[in-house]
């Protein structure tokens, strides 16, 4: 059957075979991969990490399946009060947020522990997908139209700064950056935004926390203190090296197996796969996510609503910045600065969060024949 032009022609079962079933195989796969290196982290049982973050995945997929069923034009007109409630969660955890790890990040719901910041990556993606939507490019290029915007990216990226979570405020504002650049941004303007934050960065040096300041010094030199603020990197890096071509095998890996190797369920859950499979095993992990990436672009390419097409591409370069940031990470090349591998680091709102922003995704390219005009109706 052939695609159809307008949500009102798309039954329930139309969408489901319009689903994009490649896409939702790569992610059934990378979350399994996921669940097995935690349970092999957690010493071949399926407590305390492998077991809850199954069952987690699992809730995660039907979620994505159900967002991705929700008409494109829903997520356009609720992104505004979307962000609006983020924005005000952000609020909340600055003034009775759960602490934890040194920071204050989450909202304690007695069943369940939130983390505003990680959903703020997707309604902020989409609130400025809408505004840019809404403009022509005679407006786009007029710079008192872009005040709102960045004023929309400033707002939550200042409020996770003050958590403090560096890696988050990054990622927002690089996934920002691409709405802006794929809403037609002019080049020069990201040219002077970058200018004037290397002007500032001396100044930002003495408003870090004295921790992000080690971060900083360690990355540069981590045999300085190789017991103490180098310890996990050194770790990482020994793990790394040890696995060879192939690993040491399931469950076989010294580092991670023998608790020398910190935060091996989160943050360097990719270095307890280069061990017990090799260099191997993480191009192939690598290349999975490749091709989710290469789906993701794919869609926003190809979808003919501008709202679809920046939603699309903010939220796949969102998870693109997810793989690249944590890799480079654990292998020295950049600070590190605590962002999970998405869909295998073991932690509750950053599954749901990528898992809906994947559903956002497939919704995108199930209702990518839409032609939506810059009120929101269809053309």
């Amino acid at each position: 059957m052939s695609r159809l032009s307008s949500a009102e022609r798309l039954s329930l079962g139309d969408k489901f075979r319009h689903l994009n079933w490649g896409l939702i195989a790569l992610i059934v796969v990378i979350g399994l991969m996921g669940v097995t290196l935690l349970y092999s982290a957690g010493g071949k049982n399926w407590q305390p990490w492998a077991a809850a973050q199954l069952s987690r995945f699992g809730i995660g997929l039907c979620l994505m399946i159900l967002v991705a069923l929700v008409d494109v034009r829903v997520w356009l007109r609720i992104a505004y009060p979307m962000y609006g409630v983020m924005l005000f969660l952000l609020v909340v955890v600055e003034v009775m947020g759960h602490i934890g790890m040194g920071a204050q990040r989450w909202i304690n719901l007695g069943f369940f522990v939130i983390q505003p910041s990680e959903l703020m990556k997707i309604t902020l993606v989409l609130a400025l997908a809408k505004y840019f939507h809404s403009l022509s490019m005679e407006d786009i290029g007029h710079p008192l139209k872009l005040v709102a915007p960045i004023a929309m990216v400033l707002a939550p990226v200042g409020l996770v700064l003050l958590q403090p979570n560096l890696g988050t405020a990054m990622l927002l504002m690089l996934a920002s950056g691409a709405v802006f650049f794929a809403g037609g941004v002019r080049w020069w303007k990201f040219v002077i935004v970058i200018a004037l934050a290397g002007a500032i960065l001396p100044i930002a040096w003495h408003h870090l926390h004295d921790y992000q300041r080690m971060r900083l010094m360690t990355f540069l030199n981590p045999g300085a203190d190789p017991l103490g603020a180098g310890y996990n990197i050194l770790q990482s890096k020994i793990a790394l090296g040890s696995g060879g071509l192939f690993g040491k095998g399931f469950g076989q890996g010294t580092q991670s197996q023998l608790q020398f190797l910190p935060e091996k369920h989160t943050d360097f859950i990719f270095v307890v796969l280069a061990e017990e499979f090799g260099m191997f095993g993480a191009l192939l992990l690598l290349l999975l996510y490749f091709l989710l990436i290469a789906y993701g672009f794919i869609i926003a390419f190809t979808c003919r609503n501008q709202f679809g097409r920046l939603a699309a591409f903010g939220l796949t370069t969102s998870f693109f910045l997810y793989v690249f940031v944590n890799v480079a990470m654990v292998t020295g090349l950049i600070p590190v600065v605590g962002i999970p591998l998405p869909l295998v680091s073991y932690g509750g709102t950053a599954m749901l969060t990528l898992l809906i922003g994947c559903g956002l995704l497939l919704g995108i390219s199930v209702h990518r024949d839409i032609r939506i005009s810059r009120t929101g109706s269809s053309e």
